[in-house]
């Protein structure tokens, strides 16, 4: 399976077809059978883990059988070509599923083979979370803390957030140098790791999924930056 992530920098005044493309993008995306699952999904300030909606960046996630039919939907589809018309910085990644667990709209996206082995480089991590509307004033008063933990852990390079709205669906992509550093971040980090307990005791989410990627390429820059493999 391949997964592709592309987030675009809209210029400013071109936001307004940032939302039109939200809206009329998702007809071409639902027809293409090859591609089998897709989200379209607005951004953080800055693209980064902010629950302040950022008008100016906007990504497209989606997930395909082979590199073959990703080429195709990325040179031809009018959903790639709208994106990079309007951008003033574009950066694209893509993917091999290593694990996951959990559900992203009551389905499971990323298909894992399982004889694909942890890569001792680089490793990107998406974290997924539908947030039950009684838990969103703790969870906006404890997210940051632990975003704010992971751009100083060890091993930490690149992160974004995301989400198909501001408040309830909230998406982090990340990429760190192996997967010690995610596995330290995520257990031995303090802000992090209570932030973990807090969500299992007072059940935030009505939905959640965690997975994690080895990288296959990547091209572009999200706010200046690259990624090295």
């Amino acid at each position: 399976m391949i997964v592709a992530l592309t987030i675009t920098k809209f210029r400013g005044l071109t936001i307004p077809f940032a939302f039109i493309g939200m809206a009329v993008l998702r007809l071409p995306l639902w027809l293409n059978k090859k591609c089998s699952f897709w989200k379209l999904m607005g951004s953080g300030k800055d693209a980064r883990v902010d629950l302040s909606p950022d008008y100016k960046h906007w990504a497209v996630l989606t997930t395909w059988n082979d590199h073959k039919d990703y080429d195709h939907f990325n040179q031809n589809s009018i959903v790639m070509k709208w994106f990079n018309f309007f951008a003033v910085e574009s950066f694209t990644i893509l993917l091999n599923p290593l694990t996951s667990h959990g559900l992203w709209s009551k389905v499971q996206p990323f298909k894992v083979d399982k004889t694909n082995k942890v890569p001792s480089v680089k490793i990107a991590v998406i974290t997924r979370a539908a947030i039950k509307f009684n838990r969103l004033k703790e969870f906006r008063h404890n997210i940051k803390r632990a975003a704010d933990a992971m751009h100083t852990a060890p091993g930490f390079v690149l992160s974004a957030g995301m989400g198909e709205n501001p408040f309830f669906d909230q998406a982090t992509f990340s990429i760190w140098d192996d997967a010690e550093s995610v596995k330290n971040y995520a257990y031995k980090t303090f802000d992090h790791a209570d932030v973990i307990k807090l969500t299992r005791a007072r059940e935030w989410y009505k939905e959640e999924l965690f997975a994690r990627f080895s990288i296959i390429d990547s091209w572009g820059t999200l706010n200046g930056t690259s990624v090295e493999l």
